[in-house]
Protein backbone atom coordinates (compact mmCIF):
# COMPACT_ATOMS: atom_id res chain seq x y z
CA UNK A 1 0.00 0.00 0.00
CA UNK A 2 1.41 3.22 -0.68
CA UNK A 3 -0.12 6.92 -0.45
CA UNK A 4 -0.21 10.33 -2.05
CA UNK A 5 -2.01 13.33 -1.21
CA UNK A 6 -4.27 15.21 -2.91
CA UNK A 7 -6.74 17.98 -2.26
CA UNK A 8 -9.46 16.50 -3.79
CA UNK A 9 -10.63 13.29 -4.87
CA UNK A 10 -13.91 13.11 -6.87
CA UNK A 11 -15.11 9.64 -7.25
CA UNK A 12 -17.11 9.33 -10.00
CA UNK A 13 -16.43 10.48 -13.99
CA UNK A 14 -19.07 11.11 -15.77
CA UNK A 15 -20.94 14.87 -15.65
CA UNK A 16 -20.83 15.86 -11.95
CA UNK A 17 -17.67 14.43 -11.51
CA UNK A 18 -15.79 15.41 -14.69
CA UNK A 19 -16.96 18.96 -14.08
CA UNK A 20 -15.78 19.18 -10.32
CA UNK A 21 -12.52 17.85 -11.24
CA UNK A 22 -12.30 19.79 -14.25
CA UNK A 23 -12.87 23.33 -12.43
CA UNK A 24 -11.16 22.26 -9.57
CA UNK A 25 -7.94 21.55 -11.64
CA UNK A 26 -8.25 25.00 -12.95
CA UNK A 27 -9.03 26.58 -9.63
CA UNK A 28 -4.86 25.22 -8.77
CA UNK A 29 -6.48 21.99 -6.63
CA UNK A 30 -4.77 18.72 -6.97
CA UNK A 31 -7.24 16.66 -8.09
CA UNK A 32 -7.36 12.96 -8.43
CA UNK A 33 -10.80 11.93 -10.31
CA UNK A 34 -11.55 7.98 -10.74
CA UNK A 35 -14.26 6.02 -12.20
CA UNK A 36 -15.46 2.12 -12.36
CA UNK A 37 -15.98 2.60 -15.87
CA UNK A 38 -13.56 2.74 -18.82
CA UNK A 39 -14.75 5.50 -21.30
CA UNK A 40 -16.22 6.16 -23.32
CA UNK A 41 -19.15 4.24 -22.47
CA UNK A 42 -23.30 4.98 -22.94
CA UNK A 43 -25.62 5.21 -19.97
CA UNK A 44 -29.12 5.58 -19.18
CA UNK A 45 -30.22 9.32 -20.04
CA UNK A 46 -32.39 11.60 -21.29
CA UNK A 47 -29.50 12.87 -22.75
CA UNK A 48 -31.07 16.46 -22.23
CA UNK A 49 -28.77 20.03 -20.89
CA UNK A 50 -31.10 22.98 -20.18
CA UNK A 51 -29.98 26.31 -21.46
CA UNK A 52 -28.36 27.14 -17.80
CA UNK A 53 -26.12 24.29 -18.06
CA UNK A 54 -25.24 24.74 -21.49
CA UNK A 55 -24.21 28.23 -20.56
CA UNK A 56 -22.21 26.90 -17.64
CA UNK A 57 -20.10 24.80 -20.55
CA UNK A 58 -19.99 28.02 -22.60
CA UNK A 59 -18.22 29.47 -19.75
CA UNK A 60 -16.08 26.69 -18.84
CA UNK A 61 -15.09 26.73 -23.00
CA UNK A 62 -16.69 22.68 -23.63
CA UNK A 63 -19.38 23.64 -25.08
CA UNK A 64 -18.09 24.18 -28.39
CA UNK A 65 -16.54 20.88 -28.57
CA UNK A 66 -20.44 19.35 -27.76
CA UNK A 67 -21.46 21.57 -30.78
CA UNK A 68 -18.49 20.18 -33.11
CA UNK A 69 -19.71 16.82 -32.13
CA UNK A 70 -22.88 17.41 -34.12
CA UNK A 71 -25.36 17.48 -31.11
CA UNK A 72 -27.72 19.80 -32.94
CA UNK A 73 -29.12 23.14 -31.45
CA UNK A 74 -32.46 22.85 -29.56
CA UNK A 75 -34.29 26.79 -29.01
CA UNK A 76 -37.84 25.57 -29.26
CA UNK A 77 -40.04 23.28 -27.76
CA UNK A 78 -43.37 21.78 -28.64
CA UNK A 79 -45.45 21.05 -26.11
CA UNK A 80 -48.93 19.30 -26.32
CA UNK A 81 -51.39 18.36 -23.47
CA UNK A 82 -54.79 17.51 -24.36
CA UNK A 83 -55.87 20.11 -27.29
CA UNK A 84 -53.03 22.69 -26.07
CA UNK A 85 -50.49 23.29 -27.74
CA UNK A 86 -47.75 25.35 -26.43
CA UNK A 87 -44.91 26.01 -28.94
CA UNK A 88 -41.90 28.13 -28.28
CA UNK A 89 -38.78 28.93 -26.19
CA UNK A 90 -36.87 30.69 -23.71
CA UNK A 91 -36.88 34.30 -23.36
CA UNK A 92 -34.65 35.59 -25.85
CA UNK A 93 -32.58 37.69 -23.48
CA UNK A 94 -30.87 34.52 -21.69
CA UNK A 95 -27.28 34.64 -22.11
CA UNK A 96 -27.73 31.17 -23.81
CA UNK A 97 -30.29 30.68 -26.01
CA UNK A 98 -29.86 26.81 -27.64
CA UNK A 99 -30.12 23.55 -25.29
CA UNK A 100 -28.18 20.68 -26.58
CA UNK A 101 -29.10 16.65 -25.69
CA UNK A 102 -25.21 14.92 -26.89
CA UNK A 103 -25.09 11.33 -26.24
CA UNK A 104 -23.60 10.36 -23.11
CA UNK A 105 -20.70 8.50 -24.87
CA UNK A 106 -20.04 11.95 -26.52
CA UNK A 107 -20.77 14.37 -23.54
CA UNK A 108 -19.00 12.30 -20.39
CA UNK A 109 -15.74 11.79 -22.85
CA UNK A 110 -15.96 15.80 -23.68
CA UNK A 111 -15.64 16.41 -19.93
CA UNK A 112 -13.04 13.89 -18.84
CA UNK A 113 -10.69 15.14 -21.33
CA UNK A 114 -11.14 18.74 -20.44
CA UNK A 115 -10.85 17.78 -16.64
CA UNK A 116 -7.38 15.69 -17.61
CA UNK A 117 -6.26 18.59 -19.94
CA UNK A 118 -6.91 21.33 -16.61
CA UNK A 119 -4.74 18.97 -14.45
CA UNK A 120 -6.82 16.34 -12.99
CA UNK A 121 -5.18 12.53 -12.67
CA UNK A 122 -7.68 10.06 -14.06
CA UNK A 123 -7.89 6.55 -13.60
CA UNK A 124 -10.58 4.52 -15.35
CA UNK A 125 -11.51 0.84 -14.34
CA UNK A 126 -11.13 2.17 -10.80
CA UNK A 127 -12.98 0.63 -7.83
CA UNK A 128 -13.72 2.60 -4.64
CA UNK A 129 -13.54 -0.45 -1.65
CA UNK A 130 -13.88 1.88 1.75
CA UNK A 131 -12.83 5.38 3.36
CA UNK A 132 -10.17 5.88 5.02
CA UNK A 133 -11.04 7.95 8.64
CA UNK A 134 -9.21 9.39 11.29
CA UNK A 135 -9.75 11.57 13.61
CA UNK A 136 -13.86 11.73 12.60
CA UNK A 137 -12.60 12.44 9.13
CA UNK A 138 -12.67 11.15 5.73
CA UNK A 139 -8.91 11.19 4.40
CA UNK A 140 -9.00 9.29 1.63
CA UNK A 141 -9.95 6.20 -0.46
CA UNK A 142 -9.05 2.65 -0.69
CA UNK A 143 -8.68 1.64 -4.59
CA UNK A 144 -8.79 -1.68 -6.67
CA UNK A 145 -7.57 -0.84 -10.13
CA UNK A 146 -8.08 -3.58 -13.01
CA UNK A 147 -5.49 -5.60 -12.10
CA UNK A 148 -6.75 -6.49 -8.87
CA UNK A 149 -4.11 -4.33 -6.59
CA UNK A 150 -5.21 -2.36 -4.27
CA UNK A 151 -3.92 1.34 -3.50
CA UNK A 152 -4.24 3.83 -0.66
CA UNK A 153 -4.91 7.42 -1.43
CA UNK A 154 -5.47 10.13 0.53
CA UNK A 155 -7.06 13.70 0.05
CA UNK A 156 -8.22 16.56 2.28
CA UNK A 157 -12.12 16.27 0.45
CA UNK A 158 -13.31 12.84 -0.63
CA UNK A 159 -16.09 13.99 -3.49
CA UNK A 160 -18.71 11.50 -4.15
CA UNK A 161 -20.00 11.97 -8.01
CA UNK A 162 -20.80 8.12 -7.95
CA UNK A 163 -24.44 8.06 -8.65
CA UNK A 164 -27.95 7.26 -7.27
CA UNK A 165 -26.71 4.42 -5.59
CA UNK A 166 -23.57 6.19 -4.16
CA UNK A 167 -20.95 3.87 -2.97
CA UNK A 168 -19.30 7.37 -1.21
CA UNK A 169 -22.58 8.16 0.22
CA UNK A 170 -23.16 4.33 1.62
CA UNK A 171 -19.56 4.00 3.11
CA UNK A 172 -19.85 7.70 4.89
CA UNK A 173 -23.61 6.73 6.24
CA UNK A 174 -25.07 9.90 4.54
CA UNK A 175 -28.69 9.73 5.33
CA UNK A 176 -31.12 10.69 3.23
CA UNK A 177 -33.01 14.04 4.49
CA UNK A 178 -36.22 14.33 2.00
CA UNK A 179 -37.77 11.90 0.35
CA UNK A 180 -40.91 11.02 -2.01
CA UNK A 181 -42.22 8.34 -3.43
CA UNK A 182 -41.47 6.96 -7.01
CA UNK A 183 -43.97 8.45 -9.37
CA UNK A 184 -43.12 6.72 -12.87
CA UNK A 185 -41.08 4.13 -14.83
CA UNK A 186 -39.50 5.24 -18.32
CA UNK A 187 -38.35 3.93 -21.53
CA UNK A 188 -35.92 5.46 -23.95
CA UNK A 189 -35.67 4.46 -28.03
CA UNK A 190 -33.00 5.45 -30.87
CA UNK A 191 -34.62 5.87 -34.08
CA UNK A 192 -32.69 7.14 -37.14
CA UNK A 193 -33.74 9.30 -39.91
CA UNK A 194 -36.35 11.95 -37.61
CA UNK A 195 -36.12 15.09 -38.12
CA UNK A 196 -34.31 16.98 -35.38
CA UNK A 197 -37.72 18.22 -33.22
CA UNK A 198 -37.98 18.83 -29.78
CA UNK A 199 -41.66 17.30 -28.88
CA UNK A 200 -43.14 17.08 -25.83
CA UNK A 201 -46.78 15.45 -25.09
CA UNK A 202 -48.87 14.73 -22.10
CA UNK A 203 -51.89 12.04 -21.72
CA UNK A 204 -53.55 10.12 -19.37
CA UNK A 205 -51.03 9.11 -16.92
CA UNK A 206 -48.61 8.97 -20.08
CA UNK A 207 -45.79 10.74 -21.35
CA UNK A 208 -44.05 10.98 -24.46
CA UNK A 209 -41.08 13.32 -25.71
CA UNK A 210 -38.66 12.99 -28.22
CA UNK A 211 -35.23 14.41 -28.13
CA UNK A 212 -32.84 15.22 -30.97
CA UNK A 213 -29.18 13.84 -30.15
CA UNK A 214 -25.93 13.60 -32.09
CA UNK A 215 -26.83 10.44 -34.38
CA UNK A 216 -30.79 9.68 -33.79
CA UNK A 217 -33.97 10.99 -32.19
CA UNK A 218 -34.46 9.64 -28.25
CA UNK A 219 -37.99 8.52 -28.03
CA UNK A 220 -38.87 8.61 -24.02
CA UNK A 221 -42.10 7.60 -22.60
CA UNK A 222 -43.09 7.38 -18.84
CA UNK A 223 -45.65 5.45 -17.63
CA UNK A 224 -46.90 5.31 -13.35
CA UNK A 225 -44.81 3.51 -11.29
CA UNK A 226 -47.64 1.44 -10.19
CA UNK A 227 -47.48 -0.18 -14.03
CA UNK A 228 -44.22 -1.25 -14.24
CA UNK A 229 -44.42 -5.08 -13.28
CA UNK A 230 -46.65 -5.06 -16.39
CA UNK A 231 -44.81 -2.54 -18.88
CA UNK A 232 -41.39 -4.49 -18.19
CA UNK A 233 -43.08 -7.87 -19.28
CA UNK A 234 -43.59 -6.65 -22.59
CA UNK A 235 -41.45 -3.24 -22.79
CA UNK A 236 -41.08 -2.66 -26.77
CA UNK A 237 -45.14 -3.23 -27.47
CA UNK A 238 -45.37 -0.83 -24.37
CA UNK A 239 -43.37 1.62 -25.54
CA UNK A 240 -44.94 1.88 -29.05
CA UNK A 241 -48.40 1.40 -27.80
CA UNK A 242 -47.92 4.66 -25.68
CA UNK A 243 -46.62 6.63 -28.32
CA UNK A 244 -49.20 6.03 -30.98
CA UNK A 245 -51.81 6.55 -28.10
CA UNK A 246 -50.16 10.06 -26.80
CA UNK A 247 -48.76 10.84 -30.13
CA UNK A 248 -49.77 9.35 -32.60
CA UNK A 249 -47.76 12.06 -35.37
CA UNK A 250 -44.91 11.53 -34.00
CA UNK A 251 -45.84 7.61 -34.27
CA UNK A 252 -46.20 7.75 -37.76
CA UNK A 253 -42.86 9.10 -38.78
CA UNK A 254 -41.63 6.79 -36.46
CA UNK A 255 -42.54 4.26 -38.64
CA UNK A 256 -40.67 5.18 -41.59
CA UNK A 257 -37.52 5.28 -39.13
CA UNK A 258 -34.98 2.85 -37.77
CA UNK A 259 -34.54 2.24 -34.38
CA UNK A 260 -30.86 2.31 -33.43
CA UNK A 261 -29.57 0.36 -30.78
CA UNK A 262 -31.56 -1.15 -27.90
CA UNK A 263 -34.52 0.05 -25.38
CA UNK A 264 -33.25 1.20 -22.31
CA UNK A 265 -35.48 1.28 -19.55
CA UNK A 266 -36.19 1.65 -15.61
CA UNK A 267 -38.55 1.91 -12.86
CA UNK A 268 -35.91 3.29 -10.41
CA UNK A 269 -36.85 7.21 -10.52
CA UNK A 270 -36.10 7.67 -7.07
CA UNK A 271 -36.93 10.84 -5.53
CA UNK A 272 -34.76 11.93 -2.70
CA UNK A 273 -31.94 14.29 -0.69
CA UNK A 274 -28.69 13.42 1.20
CA UNK A 275 -27.07 15.23 3.50
CA UNK A 276 -25.05 16.85 1.15
CA UNK A 277 -21.51 16.66 3.63
CA UNK A 278 -19.64 15.55 6.38
CA UNK A 279 -16.17 15.55 7.55
CA UNK A 280 -13.74 15.44 5.06
CA UNK A 281 -16.51 14.32 2.08
CA UNK A 282 -19.07 15.81 -0.45
CA UNK A 283 -21.56 13.95 -2.53
CA UNK A 284 -22.82 15.92 -5.90
CA UNK A 285 -25.32 15.06 -8.58
CA UNK A 286 -27.20 12.54 -8.37
CA UNK A 287 -25.62 11.16 -5.42
CA UNK A 288 -26.64 13.77 -3.38
CA UNK A 289 -29.74 14.64 -4.89
CA UNK A 290 -31.79 12.70 -7.52
CA UNK A 291 -35.59 12.84 -8.64
CA UNK A 292 -38.05 11.76 -11.46
CA UNK A 293 -36.00 12.00 -14.79
CA UNK A 294 -39.23 13.58 -16.41
CA UNK A 295 -38.37 16.89 -16.09
CA UNK A 296 -34.86 16.26 -17.53
CA UNK A 297 -32.89 18.16 -15.13
CA UNK A 298 -30.49 15.90 -14.26
CA UNK A 299 -27.25 16.69 -16.00
CA UNK A 300 -28.24 20.67 -15.70
CA UNK A 301 -28.19 20.21 -11.86
CA UNK A 302 -24.86 18.34 -11.95
CA UNK A 303 -23.25 20.68 -13.95
CA UNK A 304 -24.58 23.49 -11.00
CA UNK A 305 -23.85 21.35 -8.23
CA UNK A 306 -20.14 20.59 -9.45
CA UNK A 307 -19.71 24.43 -9.99
CA UNK A 308 -21.32 25.72 -6.08
CA UNK A 309 -19.16 22.84 -4.88
CA UNK A 310 -15.71 24.11 -5.93
CA UNK A 311 -16.74 27.75 -5.57
CA UNK A 312 -17.37 27.23 -1.66
CA UNK A 313 -14.03 24.98 -0.96
CA UNK A 314 -11.78 26.58 -3.35
CA UNK A 315 -9.69 28.96 -0.94
CA UNK A 316 -10.48 26.80 2.09
CA UNK A 317 -9.38 23.47 1.22
CA UNK A 318 -6.20 23.87 3.72
CA UNK A 319 -7.78 23.91 6.89
CA UNK A 320 -10.60 21.08 8.26
CA UNK A 321 -12.51 24.29 10.31
CA UNK A 322 -12.62 26.28 7.20
CA UNK A 323 -13.68 23.01 4.84
CA UNK A 324 -16.21 21.88 7.20
CA UNK A 325 -17.89 25.69 7.40
CA UNK A 326 -17.36 25.77 3.33
CA UNK A 327 -19.06 22.40 2.82
CA UNK A 328 -22.19 23.32 4.96
CA UNK A 329 -22.73 26.09 2.92
CA UNK A 330 -22.41 24.18 0.19
CA UNK A 331 -25.15 22.09 1.17
CA UNK A 332 -27.91 24.98 2.21
CA UNK A 333 -27.23 26.44 -1.42
CA UNK A 334 -27.59 23.12 -2.98
CA UNK A 335 -30.71 22.58 -1.23
CA UNK A 336 -32.25 26.22 -1.87
CA UNK A 337 -30.98 25.72 -5.38
CA UNK A 338 -32.48 22.17 -6.52
CA UNK A 339 -35.69 22.24 -4.11
CA UNK A 340 -38.42 24.33 -6.42
CA UNK A 341 -37.23 21.90 -9.56
CA UNK A 342 -37.32 19.04 -7.66
CA UNK A 343 -40.68 20.02 -5.94
CA UNK A 344 -41.84 20.88 -9.84
CA UNK A 345 -40.83 17.88 -11.34
CA UNK A 346 -42.71 15.91 -8.11
CA UNK A 347 -45.84 17.92 -9.92
CA UNK A 348 -45.36 17.17 -12.98
CA UNK A 349 -45.14 13.44 -12.51
CA UNK A 350 -48.44 13.25 -10.21
CA UNK A 351 -51.31 12.70 -12.50
CA UNK A 352 -53.77 14.44 -9.89
CA UNK A 353 -52.17 17.75 -10.54
CA UNK A 354 -53.02 17.04 -13.98
CA UNK A 355 -56.02 19.41 -14.26
CA UNK A 356 -53.86 22.66 -12.58
CA UNK A 357 -51.21 22.20 -15.10
CA UNK A 358 -53.95 22.51 -18.01
CA UNK A 359 -55.31 25.51 -16.54
CA UNK A 360 -51.98 26.78 -16.34
CA UNK A 361 -51.20 25.66 -19.94
CA UNK A 362 -54.64 27.39 -21.49
CA UNK A 363 -53.43 30.63 -19.92
CA UNK A 364 -49.84 30.45 -21.40
CA UNK A 365 -50.90 29.88 -24.87
CA UNK A 366 -52.16 32.96 -24.77
CA UNK A 367 -49.42 35.27 -25.19
CA UNK A 368 -45.66 34.94 -26.66
CA UNK A 369 -44.63 36.40 -23.22
CA UNK A 370 -46.11 34.04 -20.95
CA UNK A 371 -44.91 31.01 -23.32
CA UNK A 372 -41.38 32.58 -22.91
CA UNK A 373 -41.32 32.71 -19.07
CA UNK A 374 -43.17 29.19 -18.74
CA UNK A 375 -39.92 27.67 -20.85
CA UNK A 376 -38.12 30.08 -18.59
CA UNK A 377 -39.18 27.90 -15.40
CA UNK A 378 -39.09 25.04 -17.12
CA UNK A 379 -35.43 25.32 -18.23
CA UNK A 380 -34.62 26.79 -14.48
CA UNK A 381 -34.11 29.83 -15.24
CA UNK A 382 -36.54 31.86 -13.35
CA UNK A 383 -38.78 30.99 -10.66
CA UNK A 384 -42.39 29.91 -10.92
CA UNK A 385 -43.61 32.84 -9.14
CA UNK A 386 -42.76 35.30 -11.77
CA UNK A 387 -44.95 33.45 -14.38
CA UNK A 388 -47.36 32.60 -12.01
CA UNK A 389 -47.20 37.08 -11.33
CA UNK A 390 -47.58 37.72 -14.92
CA UNK A 391 -49.98 35.30 -15.68
CA UNK A 392 -52.09 37.42 -12.80
CA UNK A 393 -51.60 40.73 -14.13
CA UNK A 394 -52.80 39.23 -17.49
CA UNK A 395 -56.26 37.82 -15.86
CA UNK A 396 -56.63 41.14 -13.71
CA UNK A 397 -56.21 43.33 -16.58
CA UNK A 398 -58.94 41.38 -18.83
CA UNK A 399 -61.62 41.58 -15.95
Amino acid sequence: MTSETYDLIVVGARVAGSSAALLAARAGLKVLLVDRAAFPSDTLSTNYIHQPGCARLARWGVLDRVIASGAPAIARTRFQAEDIVVCGGISPDYVQREAYAPRRFVLDPILLEAAREAGAEVRQNCTVLQLIEQDGRCKGVVLRDRDGATREERARLVVGADGMRSTVARLAGAEITVEHPTLTCAYYSFWEGMAPDYELYEGDDLWVGAVPTNDAVLVATYFRQEEFARIRAGAMDAHLLAVQTCAPALAARMRSCRQAGKLWGTGEQRNFFRRASGPGWALIGDAGHHKDSISARGITDALIQAELLVAKIGRHIDSDQALDAALAGFGADRDSLMMPGYLATLAVATSSTKAGRLNLLRQVARTPQATHLYFDVVAGIRAGTDLQALLQRELARAA
